[in-house]
Parts: structure tokens; C-alpha cells; sequence
């Protein structure tokens, strides 16, 4: 058999069930699922189980079900669904075919009423505390439920009644009947069905119980003949549950095999549906695709480039063990896209006026589009003699190693001309209000002939008479992990996550396409918004500072 060679444990695992023939009878067709419940938007925390799944589809020229796994009625929706997808087709996976756990109902009721008369299942009427006080712990056993040993018929004529809405919330559930001393919590007589009185987004009022998410998570999986349930390492104790769910269910082999690996963790990014619907709700963001928010949907509002998350979680790995990845690898990924991809610009966010007293006229220069990509394109950009420089690069008392601009040096203005500082003007408070210069005109760039003048730095610009204004949107984590690790979410909120400024930029980048990303020099990238009013918004993609240790 040619088998791909493995490159993790999940598919070294795979070769090896191939080599056994344990697939023969389905002509060893791999097929695997991507789960999600539509209560919420995918996060980055789901692209790692996303590039799993695929890539054992691709790797092994097999199938990969979209299933929306939508038993709990009273938190999802079409929107998570639809938000679902779109993020999904964002990243560039296909899958074959979609599937919702919503379509099983009347089998895995069927399958209840099964195990209810094989001895397997039965009725009770504890309350959720009780359960949960009877299970027992890790060292001690549990307690029988009394309502464990009720007869076939009596179970059946109560799950019927349940089915048909004679009991309200919470008055009854039906447990499977496994072992109250079992080493694992999970295989105690677990909550298979319980009532709620909830319309179902998809089924509407035809259902009053529904089953959770240990019954109908492996059914779903045999039914739709999936080979490898492929999970985060949380799910390692369901793991016999989801066997004994299918084993007593009958369906025959091959049976789905539940595989776990580590979830993503990064450092600064809350990666909980519940938590970002809260933040949602509260306010504290625009929505789930609020830039700062680490959805896809938000990501891409963003403008990282799908492929940047894909080599992100490729170098991250497919590892057996929960770990903390640091957000700067992830910034790293998407400047290491970015870079041959966006064009540079100049941009200046505080800006401070510079005139050359010597240069009278108006010209246009040659600025490279993007020196990274081998193609040498060029563009025009104006050029009058007045410009804005950033505030940070000049300074009345520069620090050692200055390489900017101070009174009586030199700097490069990028694309243009070497200039040396003679003099500054300051406000009544000593803040520099404009900077006057002398220019040098053999110091073009682009001569073939050196001039001899040196300057130690390169400073972008924007021409004071062709510049535009700009709103510049910044943005930092949510959470704020360094200062607040063992806080509660809430305490940890970064509440300058988002500071705005109001600058100027090259009229390039307000002609520009919408979300069409940009390397602003020292700066960072950023991409094109249009306003409201038509005003230029360059919103941050990530910054140009590396402190990724690669």
C-alpha cells in the first residue's frame, strides 16, 4: 500500500491502521469531520483543528464533513452558522459535504429507545445537583441513582412521555447505564437526553428533548461513516464514553477512532466562545469581526492573510502535550505574508512640519513599490519641498546612536533628498512646530553620480501640499496575560486595546482599493478603510517591531 509519509503522531497512527487493514472494507477511504457548534464565530484557537482535519483529507485523498453540531437549541443560530462557513471558504479549505447534527434527531432517539431496551439506558428523575453530588470523585465511587434499576417498560413509557412534552425542564433525563464505580467519572451513568422546552433554529417545535453532547457527537460520527474523530486533548476521558456509545448503538466496523491533540493556546488572546460573545454583548467591541478580536471573521476585518494563520499553525506543530505558543510568532507569520506582498507607502502618524528653505519648484520621484519582490516597479510620488516627518524622528536633544534628524544633521528623506536641519521652531510649551532644512540636490536619489554628502538614517515623509488626512486605528491585545496571569478574564481586559490618531499619508493610499494592505515605513502594516464621511482610515494589520526569537 503507498501511504503518505507521516509527519505527526495523528498520521503515523492512520498508516498504521491502513497497513493493518482495518479500512478494507470501505476501500480505505479516509474520512474525517470538522464539528463546531454554530453558538458563536470560529476563533484562531479552531484553524489548528481545521489544518488537521484537512490535511489528513488531503494527505490521504479522503473526505472531510462540515458537521454543525447543534443540540444545545437555546444558543445557536443561522448567523454562527452562516459565520461559520464564510470563515471556512476565507481560509480556503473545501470540504464535501455539510452535514448537521440536527438531521440525526429521530435516529438518535431511535438509538435511546435502543439502549433502553438492551438494559443499556434509563430514566431519571434526579435533579442536575443531585447528579452531579452522587457521580463521586476521583478516589470514592459514586451512588446509585434509585431510579436506576426501573423497569424496560417503565423507562420506555417515561422517555415517551418525556418525547412528548408531559414533563417540564429539568424534571427528568435518561442516563446511560454504565458504572457508578468506574476510574472514569464519565462513564458514570452520564446525561444522554435531557428536556428543554426550547425551538430548535432548524426544527423549530418538533423537539422538547435533545441529546448532549457525549451521545450525539459519536452517533453523528457512525452515522455519517467517519473514520477519525479528531479532537483537543480535553476530550482524552471521553474518549471510552464515545467507544461505548457506538459499541452499544450496534453499528459495525469500522468503527470512528476519537484521536486527541493539543488545542491552541497563545499568550495575550482569549480563545473562549463564551468570553468573546460577552465582550459582544457588553459592548466592549464593535462585534465578532472587531479587528481586535481573534475570530476568523475579526482577522480578516483585520487583514491578515488567510496563508499566514496556515504557516502559523504548521510551525506550531501537531504535539500530544498543552503548551502556550507567544502571540509574536503569530505576528511573525503575518509579517513574514505581508512582505513581498504589500506595497510601501508613507504614512505619518504625528506628524511635524519640515521645509526646505533652499528648494523652490514641484517634481515627482521614483518610490520602489516593494523592493522585496524582485520586480523594480515604480511609482510617483510629489514632491514640493514642504513635508511632514514623523515627531519621533527629530530631536532638539538627541540620545547616543541617534541616526535621525537633529539640529545640524542629516537624514535621508526616502526616495528624495539628503537634507541637514539648521534651525527649529518650538510652541510656548517647547513642542517643535516646524523644522527648517537645507537640501542637497546631487544627493537625488537614484544618481549614478556619489555625491559625498552622508547621512546616517532614512526617514519617510509626506508632501505637505498633496498629503491627505488620515485616521489611524492601532491596536493592542485584549487580554493583558504578562501583568494579570491568574486574574480573572474580566481584570485582565486591556482597555487601550484600540488608540486612534489623526495624521497625514500619501494621497497613493487614499486612491487605494478598500483593505488593500500596506507596509507604512516604521510604521507598520496597515490597511485601506474608507470613512463614513469618505475620510482615509488606516487600520493596523500588525507592527513592523520583531521581537520573535526565531
Amino acid at each position: 500500500m503507498n501511504l503518505p509519509e507521516a509527519t505527526n503522531f495523528i498520521e503515523q497512527y492512520i498508516n498504521e491502521e491502513l497497513e493493518a487493514g482495518k479500512f478494507e472494507s470501505v476501500g480505505n477511504k479516509i474520512c474525517v469531520r470538522f464539528p463546531p457548534e454554530p453558538n458563536g464565530y470560529l476563533h484562531i484557537g479552531h484553524v489548528k483543528a481545521l489544518c488537521i482535519n484537512f490535511g489528513v483529507k488531503e494527505r490521504y485523498n479522503g473526505k472531510l464533513n462540515l458537521r454543525m453540531d447543534d443540540t444545545n437549541p437555546a444558543k445557536e443560530d443561522y448567523e454562527y452558522v452562516n459565520s461559520i462557513v464564510e470563515a471556512i471558504k476565507w481560509l480556503g479549505f473545501e470540504y464535501d459535504n455539510l452535514f448537521y447534527a440536527s438531521d440525526y434527531y429521530d435516529k438518535m432517539y431511535e438509538i435511546a429507545e435502543k439502549y433502553i431496551m438492551d438494559g443499556n439506558a434509563y430514566v431519571c428523575d434526579l435533579s442536575a445537583e443531585e447528579i452531579t453530588a452522587t457521580r463521586g470523585t476521583l478516589t470514592q465511587p459514586g451512588t446509585e441513582s434509585p431510579y436506576r434499576n426501573r423497569s424496560i417498560e417503565e423507562n420506555l413509557k417515561l422517555f415517551r412521555e418525556m418525547k412528548a412534552g408531559v414533563y417540564p425542564d429539568g424534571a427528568k433525563v435518561l442516563r446511560a447505564k454504565i458504572d457508578m464505580s468506574s476510574p472514569n467519572l464519565n462513564m458514570r451513568d452520564p446525561v444522554i437526553y435531557r428536556i428543554a422546552h426550547v425551538p430548535h433554529y432548524r426544527q423549530g417545535d418538533k423537539w422538547c428533548i435533545y441529546p448532549m453532547y457525549d451521545f450525539a457527537h459519536p452517533i453523528s460520527d457512525a452515522i455519517e461513516g467517519i473514520t477519525h474523530s479528531l479532537c483537543s486533548l480535553e476530550f482524552e476521558n471521553h474518549r471510552p464514553l464515545y467507544g461505548w456509545v457506538i459499541d452499544k448503538a450496534g453499528f459495525p466496523a469500522p468503527r470512528p477512532r476519537q484521536i486527541e491533540f493539543a488545542r491552541l493556546n497563545i499568550t495575550n488572546m482569549l480563545m473562549s466562545k463564551r468570553y468573546l460573545k460577552k465582550l459582544v454583548d457588553e459592548g466592549f467591541v464593535r462585534g465578532w469581526d472587531d479587528p481586535r478580536m481573534p475570530t476568523l471573521m475579526g482577522l480578516k476585518n483585520r487583514g491578515v492573510p488567510p496563508v499566514a494563520l496556515k504557516n502559523f499553525c504548521a510551525a506550531v506543530g501537531v504535539a500530544k502535550n498543552y503548551g502556550v505558543v507567544s502571540l509574536a510568532q503569530l505576528d511573525e507569520c503575518i509579517r513574514d505574508a505581508l512582505n513581498t506582498t504589500a506595497e510601501r507607502a508613507m504614512g505619518i502618524i504625528d506628524p511635524v512640519k519640515l521645509t526646505i528653505t533652499n528648494y523652490d519648484g514641484e517634481e515627482t520621484l521614483d518610490f520602489e513599490k516593494n523592493p522585496t519582490d524582485g520586480s523594480g516597479a515604480v511609482r510617483g510620488v510629489k514632491f514640493t519641498g514642504t513635508v511632514y516627518i514623523e515627531r519621533d524622528d527629530f530631536a532638539i536633544d538627541p540620545p547616543p546612536k541617534f541616526k535621525r534628524l537633529c539640529k545640524g544633521g542629516t537624514v535621508r528623506l526616502k526616495s528624495a533628498y539628503i537634507v541637514r536641519c539648521d534651525d527649529f521652531a518650538t510652541d510656548a510649551d517647547g513642542k517643535v512646530t516646524e523644522i527648517f532644512c537645507t537640501y542637497f540636490p546631487e544627493t537625488r536619489s537614484g544618481n549614478t553620480v556619489k555625491s559625498g554628502i552622508k547621512a546616517k538614517g532614512v526617514i519617510q515623509w509626506v508632501d505637505a501640499t498633496y498629503g491627505v488626512r488620515a485616521e489611524y486605528r492601532q491596536y493592542q491585545p485584549l487580554l493583558k496575560d504578562e501583568e494579570y496571569p491568574d486574574q480573572d478574564y474580566a481584570e485582565r481586559l486591556n482597555a487601550d486595546s484600540e488608540k486612534i490618531f489623526f495624521g497625514m499619508a500619501e494621497p497613493y493610499l487614499s486612491e487605494s482599493d478598500e483593505d488593500t494592505p500596506f507596509q507604512l515605513m516604521r510604521t507598520g502594516y496597515y490597511k485601506t478603510v474608507k470613512g463614513e464621511d469618505g475620510g482615509l482610515i488606516l487600520s493596523q494589520i500588525v507592527s513592523l517591531k520583531d521581537n520573535f526569537n526565531k
